[in-house]
């Protein structure tokens, strides 16, 4: 599975970098790439094929959260999860399904992610990733 993780902040990336390694090591079938900004996620979903695209809505070039998300959204056809500190995350993944997006049905607070276990246990990150993903019985929408 390939997925393509937007986050702005250093630190977290390099954490998700690190759990992205960690995960290829335990050969799970994961390649994770990560961009700090809207603009290289768009650079990147040009160029390459994914099956999720994981989004923060907080990014330096997108101060509009139903931005961010809807311009990925348009990029192509794949899963759209949101992991995010803004108070609105729920809100703009409902707005998504009302408009047809494949999108996990419900967003991720940052602070309830630990990045750190992610890159100690591989296990928890592969878990993490398969629970946005679509469930048995669920149909991935068209996007």
């Amino acid at each position: 599975m390939k997925i393509l993780w937007v986050e702005d902040h250093p630190r977290a990336n390099e954490l998700l970098v690190a759990a992205g390694a960690a995960a290829s090591r335990a050969r799970f079938g994961m390649d994770l790439v990560v961009a700090g900004s809207l603009l290289e996620a768009e650079r990147k979903l040009r160029l390459e094929r994914f099956d999720l695209v994981i989004a923060d809505l907080f990014l330096p070039d997108s101060a509009d959260e139903d931005v961010t998300v809807t311009r990925l959204a348009n990029m192509g056809s794949f899963r759209v999860a949101v992991v995010s500190a803004s108070d609105r995350r729920q809100e703009v993944i409902d707005t998504l399904q009302r408009g047809g997006v494949d999108c996990a049905p419900f967003a991720v607070g940052k602070e309830d992610l630990n990045l750190a276990d992610f890159v100690r246990r591989p296990e928890t990150f592969r878990d993490f990733i398969n629970s946005l993903m679509p469930g048995p019985g669920e149909t991935r929408k068209a996007s």
